[in-house]
């Protein structure tokens, strides 16, 4: 007798709840939203990435948003290097909205940030700004020191120059992202406080203090560094000293500049999820160098493996060995590609009957090998079926998903 879909439902939302028990408790903070998603610890994590077009070519930076947006992401950023940049960012917004496509729009401003976060501020639903690049100051040699007068006075001259974009903020009702990386830290903070993660947060938390005082408060605060070491000290410290001040503000996560290829996916993954399996953490990006879209998926595995989001089907699969009672990367291929656009299963796939009902007893389904050429269905740890020809198998667990209830026909592709 198969268990009905709304029992089973309640199961995997149980499971799904006791996994998310065993990480930290999720560090509160206030929400802040991006256009339509909301940031903060009452949200899932968002996902998001960077364009790489150049933002004067309109046609092409609304098409990669638009290849971005279909392969998952929920917030997109787009760089701002000069004025006429952040006027091209005006006819991206409207041709987005023309076309239909619906994802909030960042604009990252680095140097000159006054004017130009002032005049993408009119148009986009974040602003990101660099503290250490923000207000320029020309490096002088061999300075060992500031004095509390010098260290005012540039104090002043940051609060000068946010006090217009935080206007445009506050009457748009968007949000500003404090953006500090470990490669550009200030002049005044490295003298100061060194090349370190404090020196990161005391650079976010100036900033903080400035906007806190003109009373504004949509703030996503987020500390990157190309070391993964030094990116986990920057947000533990961050939270650590900001949760003392009643700063209770998203962080945005992301290991910067970490390369292409294998590496650069295991050095986020490290960084991520390390933090966000210590519940701190609200949005995320993969910062490749490869296409963007490429990042997407990354970022939602970090996710599913961690139990924060359910986007695809979690498979569970032994690494083999002589026990094995078929080809186990051939079967496992097979029954991930009939059952790869369903969502939020857990589908085991074990080549014994010795280890297998055991290890994969949290999973949702089982297909197990045993001897004679045939394979075993299990439901939640129970076995339903045995004696399955090894070459029924996908069919038969198809099937079995369709007797529960859970089974959906995989959307048609065209050519």
């Amino acid at each position: 007798m198969c268990a009905p879909p709304c029992v089973l439902n309640r199961l995997f939302e149980r499971e799904s709840w006791r996994l998310m028990e065993l990480l930290a408790p999720r560090r509160l903070t206030r929400t802040v939203y991006v256009g339509e998603v909301p940031i903060g610890s009452s949200a899932p994590i968002a996902v998001q990435s960077m364009i790489t077009s150049d933002t004067r070519n309109v046609e092409a930076c609304v098409q990669e948003i638009r290849r971005l947006k279909e392969a998952g992401c929920e917030i997109v950023r787009v760089t701002v290097p000069n004025m006429a940049s952040a006027k091209a960012v005006a006819e991206i917004k409207t041709r987005l909205k023309q076309e239909g496509i619906r994802i909030p729009l960042v604009a990252d401003v680095h140097h000159q940030g006054s004017a130009l976060a002032v005049e993408v501020a009119k148009v986009v639903d974040k602003v990101r700004i660099n503290p250490g690049l923000f207000v320029y100051r020309k490096p002088q040699k061999n300075k060992l020191d500031y004095s509390p007068a010098e260290i005012q006075a540039e104090l002043d001259e940051i609060e000068r120059q946010l006090l217009p974009v935080i206007r445009v903020c506050k009457e748009r009702d968007i949000a500003m992202r404090i953006g500090v990386n470990h490669g550009s830290l200030s002049e005044r903070i490295l003298v100061t406080y060194g090349d370190t993660p404090e020196g990161m947060v005391q650079s976010a938390l100036e900033y903080i203090r400035i906007c806190e005082a003109h009373d504004f408060r949509n703030l996503i605060v987020s500390l990157k560094a190309s070391r993964v070491p030094v990116m986990i000290a920057a947000n533990r410290l961050f939270v650590k000293l900001a949760d003392a001040e009643g700063m209770r503000y998203p962080l945005h996560l992301g290991v910067t500049e970490a390369g292409d290829g294998q590496y650069a996916r295991i050095k986020s993954a490290i960084g991520i999820g390390t933090l966000l399996a210590e519940g701190i953490g609200d949005t995320i990006r993969v910062s490749l160098a490869e296409d963007p879209v490429n990042e997407i998926p990354v970022c939602y595995e970090i996710l599913q493996a961690l139990g924060l989001r359910k986007t695809q089907v979690e498979y569970i699969a032994c690494p083999s060995c002589g026990r094995t009672q078929f080809d186990l990367p051939t079967v496992l291929h097979q029954v991930r590609e009939a059952t790869k656009h369903l969502k939020g299963l857990d589908i085991a796939v074990m080549g014994c009957i010795v280890n297998g009902p055991g290890e994969m007893a949290g999973a949702d389904y089982g297909y197990v090998g045993k001897g004679g050429g045939t394979i075993a269905l299990y439901r939640r740890g129970e076995l339903i079926k045995q004696g399955i020809p090894q070459e029924k198998g996908v069919e038969e667990l198809i099937r079995l998903l369709k007797e529960d209830g859970v089974w959906q026909e995989p959307p048609k592709t065209t050519e």
